[in-house]
């Protein structure tokens, strides 16, 4: 084997920070993170914020444009967070944490299971983002009034009834809890 086949699947990170600042595991492990932040921008640049194209052209409103896509995918990052029981998502995240930082990621007997089954533990189907979406937007709110009516009649609401999967991730949503000194801190 000549020294470039014995050096395939191999890369060096190198940082400029000391050993007592970020140890190698520490290094790897942030390296492995930033595929996270390729995967946000693949959401903004993608089907699901649809960041471009951008018709503005004066500067603060393209930098608001950017602003209001950012505070979506952190929405979207929260909901994929709190539904990962109900999508294809792998649910055991802590112990990727004490895993070696080196070695492939690899997802979780749950996660496979729900994959190949294309099944959740209780029968239902599992989804994507999309999917669920899709099924949360069947949930209809309409204001009823009489026709001709003037705007001091009384109204009334009707609220079709959700189902089971549908009141699932609502509750999960509920859930949610934002931290407002982050947020305020991302605003400045």
């Amino acid at each position: 084997m000549g020294q470039e086949a014995a050096s395939d699947a191999l890369y060096v990170i190198r940082t400029s920070l000391s050993k007592g600042r970020m140890d190698e595991a520490d290094v790897a492990s942030s390296y492995k993170q930033l595929s996270n932040v390729e995967r946000a921008f693949r959401s903004f640049k993608g089907i699901d914020l649809k960041v471009r194209p951008i018709y503005h052209h004066l500067e603060d409103r393209v930098r608001a444009h950017i602003f209001l896509c950012m505070l979506a995918y952190y929405v979207e990052w929260h909901m994929k967070e709190v539904w990962r029981e109900l999508l294809f998502s792998d649910e055991e995240q802590e112990l990727k944490k004490t895993c070696d930082p080196v070695a492939p990621t690899v997802r979780s007997a749950k996660a496979l299971k729900k994959v190949h089954r294309k099944r959740l533990d209780d029968g239902t189907g599992v989804h994507s983002l999309h999917t669920l979406l899709t099924g949360l937007s069947t949930i209809v709110r309409n204001t009823c009034c009489r026709k001709g009516g003037g705007p001091g009649e009384p109204r009334f609401t009707m609220t079709t009834t959700p189902s089971a999967k549908q009141k699932q991730a609502l509750e999960l949503i509920d859930t949610i809890v934002v931290q407002t000194e982050r947020c305020i801190t991302i605003l400045v």
